[in-house]
């Protein structure tokens, strides 16, 4: 049957497809708006099952707050293009606003919220269908009560976050939900770290030192050899430097060979002073701290000032209780 310019602009606006998906989808449905809707939902499905094992590594990041309510969420894409595209962001848009009204504890929720053309994600599916990238929905946090900033870094929607504080105080929370998208902590303080990245941050501090023990023992092995390796040693460092060093005659193969059995029988002979290790690796701990943890960090404004001390400029009491960070930049 013949199909009217008209009625594939009424479809391409009620789908968003192109001009040329939605006269063949008017074309077999004979004119029939909602199965022609069903066709183009079915490409969508076909592409998103035929592209499943693509990477998104692009998309639009989102974030509002309202009536008690804040989350984010990222819709992911395969390209820029597409996530810059107008109406992707506005399907991402209406995604947010539908999961802060309905208060969403979780993606799954998300998914099945009711919007204009169907539930999330199968409008998701639909845009798939006429983007011909794989999407998917991603980074879905919330925070519920009062007092939460949010802020989507530069405009950009690539990069949001939230933060809570315990009472009123809209400037300095802009300002620490700006630091938490800078300094991208791990938790909010020591207490707050969970046990499991305690224990492994421990164990990698304390054998870190280990090998540093090691590694001085071997040095100043090599410095007592009684010929020039270069550069701090740089030339015994691996093999491929030590065969760096007999090709420009920097040392002999005989010398060679004594470099190679320093490194190999000197490391069996230190002894691991394991108090100093402790301590060293305790240090290394404090560190971690006060990078990894909200409060503890050097405030990016003011480096003077931990976090928590600026907030205490504006209030003693004041001080965050939540945050979270969802971003689609490498870190």
């Amino acid at each position: 049957m013949a199909v009217s310019i008209a009625d594939i602009q009424k479809l391409r606006k009620m789908s968003g497809a192109g001009l040329a998906d939605c006269k063949k989808a008017l074309t077999e449905s004979e004119g029939d708006f909602d199965k022609a809707m069903d066709i183009i939902r079915q490409k969508g499905q076909a592409i998103a099952a035929k592209r499943s094992d693509r990477e998104t590594s692009n998309g639009c990041v989102l974030v509002k707050a309202a009536d008690g309510f804040a989350a984010m969420i990222a819709l992911k894409c395969e390209t820029d293009f597409v996530a810059n595209g107008a109406d992707f962001i506005a399907l991402t848009q209406e995604i947010i606003n539908a999961a802060v009204a309905n208060k969403c504890k979780t993606i799954e929720e998300v998914k099945e919220l009711q919007l204009k053309e169907g539930t999330a994600q199968e409008c998701v599916i639909a845009r798939s269908g006429i983007t011909g990238e794989k999407m998917e929905l991603d980074g879905y946090f919330f925070i519920e009560g009062e007092n939460v900033s949010v802020y989507n870094h530069m405009n950009k929607n690539i990069l949001c976050t939230m933060v809570q504080t315990n009472k009123p105080a809209e400037e300095q929370a802009h300002a620490v939900a700006m630091q938490v998208a800078a300094m991208k902590p791990v938790a909010l303080n020591e207490d707050s770290v969970p046990q499991s990245v305690k224990d492994e941050e421990l164990k990698v501090s304390i054998e870190k030192t280990k090998l540093e023990q090691i590694d001085r023992a071997v040095n100043n092995a090599l410095n007592k050899l009684g010929f020039e390796l270069g550069r701090d040693n740089y030339y015994a460092s691996n093999e491929e430097h030590i065969n760096e060093a007999v090709a420009k005659k920097m040392i002999t193969e005989e010398q060679a060979a004594i470099v190679r059995k320093t490194k190999e029988e000197v490391p069996a002979t230190v002894k691991i002073n394991e108090n100093m290790v402790q301590n060293i690796a305790q240090g290394r701990m404090k560190k971690f701290y006060k990078d990894s943890c909200l409060l503890n960090q050097e405030f990016i404004q003011d480096s003077k000032l931990t976090v928590s001390d600026y907030l205490k400029q504006a209030d003693k009491e004041l001080t965050v209780i939540d945050f979270k960070r969802f971003s689609l930049i490498a870190d």
